[in-house]
């Protein structure tokens, strides 16, 4: 069995330790602060629990007893192939905290962080070990959604960026490689323009939220759900891609360099979504929200992973 260091406990660091226990991995938990990663181990129990739900975690017992308390820094690390560092998005921390794990960690593990925003060299230039540091990102919940962007610094080894791709499809997770740093990488960039496109419609009055929403969960995301925006122009028009991008092309140009409201972030759209979206924007609302999403995620990644075989080429 391969050890997994689990640097940081909070929300994505409980979920990491619930895929790699799940898969038969040994996880050490380890929190700045002690109290916090003794609490995660009771939240790591009730995810396996309810995946196991869902028929997508065989043994809960089993499962949770290979996730440890680790009384420092150092006994999280020793012995880990891979340490998967969940730290606060600042750059300071994560230049501390990896010093530090560059510091302690075996030469041989592999240095990765969850951060969703910043590139690997920001934090692992001129650190001793650095051809070992990386940036894994999941996607919130980590546990339920298995894509893992995988963003190497110029100076990162390719062989650390193999083994580690090993070790997440071990781990029933979806590595994807960037091939050149890039803030944000892959999915957030690609949530951004949609997210930004989605303010300025609602900004300038064109439909409701509500029914923006519908778009996306009715529409374009049952698509999405088991094809790629490449995969999905492909069929949309007789000769593939190249037949699709000469129809649509100059169309999709046009509308994408539209701007129809110049700040769609700002008080006065966020104020028209307000105006008509239901529910007081609560913890208690997100908490019972992010449960029913939770479930049904679940429930989606269990039929994926039993009907969805796609045809061969």
């Amino acid at each position: 069995m391969t050890k997994i260091a689990i640097i940081g406990t909070g929300l994505i660091g409980r979920a990491w330790a619930t895929i790699f226990c799940s898969h038969g991995f040994e996880v050490s938990l380890f929190d700045a602060n002690p109290a916090a990663a003794k609490a995660a181990k009771g939240f790591i129990g009730k995810s396996l629990k309810e995946l196991a739900g869902h028929g997508l975690v065989k043994d809960v017992k089993a499962s949770l007893q290979r996730v440890h308390l680790a009384k420092d820094l150092a006994h999280a690390l020793k012995g880990a192939a891979l340490a998967q560092e969940n730290g606060p998005e600042t750059l300071e921390a994560k230049k501390a905290l990896f010093a530090e794990m560059d510091r302690l960690a075996p030469k041989k593990t592999i240095l990765a962080s969850s951060t969703s925003f910043i590139v690997a060299s920001a934090f692992s230039e001129g650190l001793p070990g650095q051809a070992r540091c990386m940036v894994a990102h999941p996607v919130n919940p980590p546990h339920l959604v298995p894509i893992v962007e995988l963003a190497p610094a110029p100076w990162t080894d390719p062989k650390a960026v193999a083994r580690a791709r090993k070790i997440y499809e071990k781990a029933g997770q979806v590595p994807v490689d960037l091939r050149k740093e890039v803030p944000g990488f892959i999915l957030n960039r690609l949530q951004a323009v949609l997210l930004t496109e989605a303010f300025r419609i609602i900004g300038a009055g064109i439909c409701s939220p509500q029914d923006l929403d519908k778009t996306i969960k009715d529409g374009l995301g049952l698509r999405w759900s088991f094809m790629g925006p490449f995969e999905t122009i492909e069929l949309n028009a007789p000769g593939g891609i190249p037949d699709y991008c000469a129809r649509y092309g100059p169309s999709l140009e046009r509308m994408s360099s539209e701007h129809l409201i110049p700040d769609p972030y700002s008080p006065a759209t966020v104020q028209k979504i307000m105006a008509e979206w239901p529910g007081e924007q609560s913890p208690e609302r997100i908490a019972k929200l992010s449960k029913w999403r939770d479930a049904r995620l679940a429930a989606l990644k269990a039929h994926k992973l039993k009907a969805l075989k796609k045809p061969a080429n």
